[in-house]
């Protein structure tokens, strides 16, 4: 008997051509790394016209192939911006640069189970940045979006400074999306990210200054790895201290105490947002206004932190109530749990106690402050600053008293050492130190190089001659 079988056209069809369709995927394949061998070594060498053609290829054809596509899909594009001939060639491949970094953000959101959406999207607003985009809006949108959606990959220094510079341009030109309330809390975030990447570099550099001091050579890799550290730190600070600059301009106690007094009801249980008032308070020296006192209180009531604790210290200090500030200062270390953070507060501290012409509890808290963090060169700062005030109430001779200076130099020249963000600082303020020291011919005169002078004052340190 013969049996019919029914066969949908479409089925029948599909089984016909399977082959084909096969075939026609392993040409696809086969072209793709093709021709991403062709780009890439091209792209490697920097030929990047000969690369552009196998490049667009493959972008447009296998787009998930690789994420080679899209690194040096960013690498060709700049270099076609760059050397454009004119402005609408220029504004071609500008526009072909951003929608890239979409692509990029649609096919490769992901690298190694790490999200790169931050990553992607700060450097399309940098692109923006960096090819004079005139849609500030648009750039600020750009990177609010990278930051919103993954702040942890949006970790590059100028990109962050330029997220803010424009978010202060925004508000300088009256835009809506920026009032004065959003750029300050832009601000204190932003801050509070320079500062989570300054501890993360802290804390590799530390690891490398601990086997330093112990003697034992560094290996290649760790000298080149040092290298990189020190010049994102570098970058950390200069970055930093622009958006300081620009904040300075608008965050003024007249401001500020109006500002935080209208905003305080509608955040009284917000202890984010009540630390951060009282914080720029303090910053900028606001911290006599009842204002103040409020937010500390409120802040301590709601969650009793190394913060409030430290706000207290201040306003107890300001009372004239020295042992409460010391015990509410030391509260506040103790209620720290991330040694990194508690070395920032104990420098603070130093901070209030060199300010008020306590010397030695000054050291001592810059001096534990360094061991949390044997790289916060500004504690090697502050305490050489401390021993330069006090040349001339230690010594018994003109040529000791100054002699303290060596002492200050030599702190100064450590600070640089393990800090390289404010290395040129800490050159200058050595330089400046040593200017004020005893002249060789003074040492001639002397005739006690190589001797060491001992300080019986409150330094209680000692220093050696140099050698002529």
């Amino acid at each position: 008997m013969k049996i019919k079988m029914n066969i949908p056209k479409f089925l029948f069809y599909f089984v016909l051509t399977f082959p084909f369709f096969q075939l026609q995927s392993q040409n696809s394949s086969e072209d793709c790394r093709e021709n991403l061998s062709i780009f890439a070594e091209s792209a490697k060498i920097k030929n990047y016209k000969a690369a552009y053609e196998p490049w667009m290829s493959v972008r447009t054809n296998c787009p998930k192939y690789s994420l080679a596509t899209f690194q040096y899909g960013e690498l060709i594009l700049k270099d076609f911006i760059k050397n454009s001939s004119g402005e609408q060639e220029k504004k071609k491949y500008l526009d072909d640069l951003l929608k890239l970094y979409d692509e990029w953000a649609a096919n490769f959101p992901i690298r190694k189970g790490v999200n790169q959406i931050g990553k992607i999207y700060s450097s399309k607003g940098q692109a923006m940045i960096d090819n004079n985009f005139e849609n500030k809006l648009k750039i600020y949108q750009t990177f609010e979006y990278a930051y919103n959606n993954d702040i942890n990959s949006f970790s590059n220094p100028k990109s962050l400074a330029y997220y803010f510079q424009t978010a202060y341009d925004l508000y300088k030109m009256g835009n809506s999306e920026v009032p004065l309330e959003v750029l300050f809390n832009k601000y204190e975030e932003l801050t509070e990210r320079f500062e989570s990447l300054r501890i993360d570099i802290a804390k590799n550099i530390d690891i490398i200054l601990k086997k330093e001091e112990s003697g034992v050579a560094l290996s290649s890799k760790e000298e080149r790895n040092k290298r990189i550290y020190d010049t994102n730190s570098n970058a950390v600070g200069a970055y930093l201290q622009l958006i300081d600059q620009r904040i300075a301009k608008e965050a003024t106690c007249d401001i500020l105490i109006p500002l935080y007094s209208k905003s305080f009801e509608a955040n009284k249980d917000n202890s984010l947002w009540i630390k951060r008032a009282a914080g720029r308070l303090d910053g900028k020296e606001c911290s006599d206004d009842p204002l103040f006192v409020t937010l500390v209180e409120q802040l301590h009531s709601l969650e009793p932190s190394a913060d409030s604790a430290y706000y207290l210290g201040i306003l107890n200090d300001k009372s004239g109530n020295s042992d409460q500030a010391l015990k509410y200062y030391q509260e506040s270390v103790t209620l720290e749990s991330d040694n990194y953070k508690k070395a920032n507060i104990l420098y603070r501290i130093a901070v209030k106690f060199k300010n008020s012409g306590r010397k030695t509890s000054s050291r001592n808290y810059a001096e534990r402050a360094l061991s949390f963090q044997p790289s916060m060169g500004k504690a090697y700062i502050l305490i050489a600053n401390l021993y330069a005030s006090s040349a001339n109430a230690c010594g018994d001779s003109q040529f000791n008293k100054r002699a303290v200076y060596w002492l200050a130099a030599q702190t100064a020249q450590k600070a640089g050492r393990v800090d390289a963000s404010i290395r040129k600082i800490a050159n200058r303020t050595a330089a400046s130190y040593n200017g004020r020291a005893p002249s060789k011919t003074d040492i001639f005169t002397e005739g006690n190089q190589g001797q060491t002078v001992r300080f019986s004052c409150w330094i209680g340190r000692s220093v050696k001659v140099p050698n002529l």
